[in-house]
């Protein structure tokens, strides 16, 4: 009898696992999170995700055809990039916004480059920074307040006296980082009482809104939980791993209870970096954007590198930055050290003896 047998090239590892159900596992563990927009935004949520999904297939297809290489729409990646687009966007924003930014994610985000495993940085993200640097108003200015929103910013506030003017009305139309940056511009309060109005806005009140979702911003901002929820679910697919999203999220609480205080270091409040770690885009960046696969590194060490860089960048650009998010760009930034980073962090072959 004669036996056949496969014969390869090492690792011999096999798994049930594709592309397509790596995408699409993921496109899932982010619905938990629109549902929760279209509960506090509104249904314009969903279609504006919509938009940005259906732009993002089709750009694909075209381009795919164009390049005459197989059309795979169906792996998933395409509606993952266009998800995650929309979601950081504001509700406000006109439909072409998310429409357009999709496009280019697409189509210099990634098929410039040959597609999905070359592109150097996550296009989802490439597609935020042209969409700020083309529409900066319409994709930073105004927010959209939820639609059970009982204003938390103004509550805090209430009851504090000798507060400058403009304050209230800073306070009541900006989102939670917003606020966090407006009160460090000396030229609008005094730091003491900066100081009082940061702890009266970090408090368990603000932060229980904050992870539930009912605050206003980007699509992606609701519900720390829900994107937590996500998160744990691809973790025990083994999709994510741990390495990024914790060295991330951990080295901003470290740099913004040093730092993110008024009065010089160590001035602020333990419940300031909860606050920096649930405002913002951070849980969606550290368990959705910076893990991919594509643009995150291969090696343990680098990971670690990698999470850390992000949480130095994102606390910069938050803290005295010209931006109150810093997310976005810490990322895409930390993409493009990510052959560095591989390069000086591979591991020693095992039994190798310098000569």
């Amino acid at each position: 009898m004669v036996q056949i047998y496969a014969v390869s090239a090492a690792p011999h590892v096999k798994q049930r696992i594709s592309v397509s159900s790596v995408m699409w596992q993921v496109a899932l563990a982010l619905t938990p999170a629109l549902l929760a927009a279209v509960f506090y935004f509104g249904i314009r949520s969903l279609m504006l995700t919509l938009y940005a999904v259906l732009a993002a297939v089709i750009t694909e297809a075209l381009i795919q055809k164009l390049r005459k290489v197989p059309v795979k729409i169906t792996d998933g990646s395409a509606v993952v990039t266009g998800m995650l687009l929309a979601f950081n966007i504001n509700v406000a924003s006109p439909w072409w916004l998310p429409v357009v930014g999709a496009v280019f994610a697409i189509a210099i985000g990634k098929q410039i480059f040959g597609g999905l495993g070359h592109n150097p940085m996550n296009p989802a993200l490439l597609g935020r920074a042209f969409l700020v640097a083309s529409w900066p108003t319409l994709t930073t200015a105004g927010w959209t307040a939820s639609i059970p929103y009982k204003n938390i910013f103004e509550s805090s506030i209430n009851g504090l006296k000798n507060l400058p003017s403009n304050i209230p009305e800073v306070i009541t139309s900006a989102t939670p980082l917003g606020v966090a940056k407006a009160l460090r511009d000396p030229s609008l309060i005094s730091r003491d009482m900066a100081e009082t109005v940061m702890n009266k806005l970090a408090n368990m009140d603000t932060i229980r809104e904050l992870f539930w979702g009912n605050i206003g911003g980007c699509i992606g901002e609701v519900s720390a939980g829900l994107l937590l929820l996500g998160a744990a679910f691809l973790a025990y697919k083994h999709i994510i791993e741990w390495r990024i999203p914790i060295s991330y999220i951990v080295t901003v609480f470290v740099l913004t209870y040093i730092f993110g205080g008024i009065n010089g270091l160590f001035s602020a409040s333990i419940l300031l970096p909860v606050f920096h770690i649930f405002a913002g885009g951070l849980i969606l960046g550290a368990f959705f954007m910076a893990t991919d696969m594509v643009t995150s590194p291969v090696t343990k060490r680098g990971r670690f590198i990698f999470g850390i860089g992000c949480g130095i960048i994102t606390v910069v650009i938050r803290l005295v930055g010209g931006y109150p998010e810093g997310v976005s760009y810490s990322i895409l930034l930390m993409n493009i050290a990510v052959p560095l980073i591989d390069k000086l962090t591979v591991p020693k072959p095992f039994g190798e003896v310098k000569s």
